[in-house]
């Protein structure tokens, strides 16, 4: 079995716009005579690789730590794409792939509304992108909405450059924040190596 990090360093990756920058600051240290090491950090729970609760967009949706943790592992398919995916696209794409799915597009693929209706209507349970947002920037909250409703939860800013299209096995759990409508995850994908059973 090939295990592949699909996540971004959290403390390096450079933030959504308007979000807060994220900080690390040692505030014990050996180097300095303290008898351990110990950080502090001040981030947005989107920061890095993380995954959208309905919560996010939807005030009765369900927080990060309400969401079944079965939903974020298990088969999923990656699928190299680019632009902005419409209804139609989704439509086409859909009965090739199971019920994760993680777009690959160099930071450059969104879904549309429409797209994200398709989605809802679908088996899908986890939606993910290596593009900091999964919809585009003039349609953040419809998007993100349709998909909320649907209880869709939505794995952001991935590190697919490695990745060939495929189906794997997702595992990517997020941190336990409770009440919270999104949190960091460690994104992996477990590949079965050619010729081995």
């Amino acid at each position: 079995m090939i295990i592949h990090d699909i996540s971004r360093d959290t403390i390096n990756t450079p933030v959504f716009d308007g979000d807060p920058e994220t900080r690390a600051e040692r505030i014990k240290s050996i180097d300095k005579g303290d008898g351990y090491n110990l950080t502090e950090i001040s981030m947005s729970v989107h920061s890095g690789t993380h995954i959208d609760a309905p919560l996010h967009f939807c005030e009765d949706g369900q927080s990060i730590d309400n969401i079944r943790l079965n939903t974020f592992f298990g088969k999923c398919t990656v699928i190299s794409v680019s632009g902005i995916l419409t209804g139609e696209d989704m439509e086409r794409l859909l009965p090739y792939c199971k019920r994760r799915v993680l777009f690959h597009g160099e930071g450059k693929t969104f879904i549309s509304q429409s797209a994200a209706i398709v989605l809802a209507e679908s088996r899908v349970v986890l939606v993910g992108t290596d593009a900091p947002s999964i919809a585009p920037s003039f349609d953040e909250e419809r998007t993100h909405r349709e998909l909320a409703r649907a209880g869709i939860a939505i794995l952001e800013n991935l590190n697919l450059s490695a990745i060939d299209d495929g189906e794997y096995d997702l595992c990517a759990f997020p941190v336990k924040l409770g009440g919270l409508e999104a949190a960091p995850c460690r994104a992996i994908i477990l590949e079965q190596e050619k010729g081995l059973n």
